[in-house]
């Protein structure tokens, strides 16, 4: 048995009505920890490249990979990963030039080139598809991912994904200043700005953005953030990999044609569960609907009083709206 939430969804033209509800399951979830600590990481091949893995044991009969978003990590999944784990084993990975993941010498940082790197270490890690789970850059990558390589994906989840939204505002970057740092001539005087912040400003920027309510964030988990970014200022291609994938992202926002993400979104064939934040400050909830409405089999939940990593701040609503999709596709019902 589930209860329901409300969808956000009209019927567009010439499409079936799409089922208005999101099923939250009812089954029991381990007890929240908001003290729990970020999972044990460690460096996996995949090709040549040695990529940071947090893994989350779990249920064996069922994996889940997530994917964060634009200067996150691996350590955005904890709490998610927790609720999941008895349902099926997590898999959080560090994308090239995040957390710990060193890129490799030339690495594009584009959204094709992350999700190609998403594709290959599923290939080498499970027997089958997976369900796959993205957040704000990581949904876009998940959602080419489904796209490109749909014998990879088992279900899809998307919370607030990079959709395209041309109207480019620097407000939603951690620091506005990212948008210079490589930049022509202005670009020199951005980095050194960006260089003398401590990591426990860095830390407290990303919180501020992300989260409706910033106070509510634990301050042992903002320690944990600072200790993540002091770590990375001693990496020389961490802020390369901000920059350029920041780059990357509004260069496919303006791209035409079959490169456009909402040209992708209707090839994307797996059941999929969408899920916004009504106060997000970085991808508007406005995104919401056409998202939903063109992935052929997505239904969306719309979560109030919270912000762009619903992963985080509603954990365990979001973990039952997860569940409830996977309980309703394996019962032929989604």
């Amino acid at each position: 048995m589930s209860e329901t939430l409300p969808g956000r969804l009209a019927a567009p033209a010439g499409r079936r009505a799409p089922l208005t509800h999101v099923p939250l399951s009812t089954a029991p979830l381990p007890p929240f920890d908001p003290t729990l600590t970020p999972w044990e990481g460690s460096t996996e091949r995949v090709g040549d490249l040695r990529l940071h893995v947090r893994r989350t044991p779990g249920a064996e009969d069922a994996r889940v990979v997530y994917v964060h978003g634009l200067g996150g990590s691996s350590t955005n999944w904890t709490d998610l990963a927790a609720q999941l784990a008895p349902h099926a084993e997590g898999v959080a990975l560090d994308l090239p030039g995040f957390g710990f993941s060193e890129p490799l010498d030339g690495f594009p940082f584009s959204l094709t080139a992350h999700s190609d790197v998403v594709a290959s270490f599923i290939e080498g890690d499970a027997p089958g598809p997976v369900h796959v789970v993205g957040n704000s850059m990581g949904g876009a990558v998940a959602l080419l991912l489904a796209a490109r390589r749909p014998d990879l994906v088992r279900t899809l989840t998307l919370i607030s994904p990079a959709m395209p939204d041309r109207r480019l505002d620097p407000r939603r970057l951690s620091d506005p200043r990212l948008a210079l740092a490589y930049l022509p001539v202005i670009g020199k005087r951005a980095r050194r700005q960006l260089a003398a912040l401590t990591p426990h400003e860095r830390a407290q920027q990303v919180i501020r953005l992300c989260f409706a309510d910033p106070d509510s964030f634990p301050e042992h988990r903002l320690a944990e953030l600072a200790e993540e970014h002091g770590a990375r200022a001693e990496f020389a291609w961490a802020n390369l990999a901000m920059a350029r994938s920041t780059l990357e992202i509004f260069r496919t926002w303006f791209s035409r044609g079959a490169n456009s993400l909402w040209r992708v979104a209707p090839t994307v064939q797996a059941p999929t569960l969408v899920v916004w934040g009504t106060h997000d400050k970085v991808i508007s909830v406005r995104r919401a609907q056409r998202t939903a409405k063109l992935i052929p089999n997505a239904r969306l939940l719309v979560l109030p009083r919270t912000g762009h990593v619903a992963q985080m701040e509603r954990p365990v609503t979001v973990a039952r709206a997860v569940l409830g999709m996977w309980e309703h596709v394996e019962s032929g019902r989604w």
